[in-house]
């Protein structure tokens, strides 16, 4: 998905010694597979104005280097667990200037205020494919090794913290149901569901 869409994914806090269940085989995916593992490496500058007013609308923006839909992201609260995803290509702005199709967007509550810089998160991640027979993708689970900073903290240390992400690939109702199948075997294996609605979110909550 790298164009403009919804996003649905639920997301799980998991202690250092977490152990990411075997998904392959239980008796709900007996029809699935799960493609080969992927790792990547991301980093991603934050946006917001100087108040934090796309924060407090549980809105995010980042311009992102790594993984395969690197590029400048903006998404917006829709409902519990779906936000409306708008992109930018990478080279549309730089880490200082904010692409003007996804400036506007928020215009109206940043009414005017300059959107600048505000944390740098760099994601160690390792992603697992859940698919169809036919091999369409409907789930992708991605365990997250996070390192975050305040850029109005540079001295401080930076906070880290491990959580996995589930998130539908699929208009496929099967998929949707999939995400919550994904996520029973996570809770029973240890993971809690996040208290926060963005890693933004919970790095300014620090």
């Amino acid at each position: 998905m790298t164009g403009d869409h919804l996003e649905t994914e639920q997301k799980y806090d998991a202690g250092a010694d977490f152990v990411l269940p075997k998904l392959r085989g239980l008796r709900e995916m007996k029809s699935l597979r799960m493609a080969d593992k992927k790792r990547f490496y991301m980093s991603a500058t934050y946006f917001d104005t100087e108040d934090l007013d796309l924060n407090r609308h549980k809105i995010t923006l980042r311009r992102r280097v790594g993984g395969d839909d690197e590029g400048w992201h903006l998404k917006l609260p829709v409902r519990k667990d779906t936000r409306q995803e708008l992109h930018a290509p990478l080279d549309e702005g730089d880490t200082g200037s904010v692409p003007a199709r996804l400036a506007a967007q928020v215009e109206d509550i940043t009414a005017g205020q300059r959107l600048r810089p505000i944390a740098i998160l760099d994601t160690e991640r390792t992603v697992w494919t859940l698919t169809s027979a036919a091999g369409d993708a409907l789930v992708e689970v991605a365990d997250d090794q996070v390192t975050a900073v305040k850029l109005s903290e540079t001295d401080s240390t930076p906070l880290t913290w491990r959580e996995v992400e589930v998130e539908v690939k699929s208009s496929d109702p099967e998929a949707t149901e999939l995400l919550g199948t994904v996520g029973k075997v996570l809770r029973e294996a240890g993971a809690r569901p996040s208290a926060s609605a963005s890693k933004l979110a919970r790095l300014l909550q620090s």
